[in-house]
């Protein structure tokens, strides 16, 4: 059934929505309804937005099969929770133009990733 996957999926199809609501918001102030705009604000929210869509789904894939594999209870909540701390930094980082902060998101994020097909292919080959 895959309970912890299943929670931080919810919890990332809540934090999708909570990235997508701000684009559209700007949309209409700006009054530029469609592509990336010229507007610095909305370029940065549609890039959180973005880098967040090109990441989570493998996250979740890859903490899905390790769940799946039976790992320990702490290792799935650690990717999981690496991943949202990941995601979460990046998006302030983006929203308030720091660096230091949005590449301590990637970090986690890359972290967890890497954790997650480390634990895949140790499972596997041993």
């Amino acid at each position: 059934m895959l309970p912890i996957t299943s929670l931080f999926a919810a919890g990332f199809a809540v934090a999708l929505v909570a990235l997508s609501f701000p684009i559209s918001l700007r949309r209409l102030k700006v009054g530029d309804m469609i592509g990336s705009s010229s507007d610095e604000q909305l370029q940065r929210r549609i890039r959180a937005q973005g880098n967040f869509i090109e990441y989570v789904p493998l996250g979740i894939l890859v903490l899905s099969l390790v769940e799946a594999q039976a790992a320990p209870f702490w290792i799935v909540i650690a990717i999981g929770t690496a991943l949202a701390t990941g995601r979460a930094l990046h998006a302030v980082g983006m929203f308030s133009a720091s660096g230091p902060i949005r590449g301590f998101g990637m970090i986690f994020t890359y972290l967890a990733l890497l954790l997650a097909a480390g634990w895949l292919i140790a499972n596997v080959i041993f």
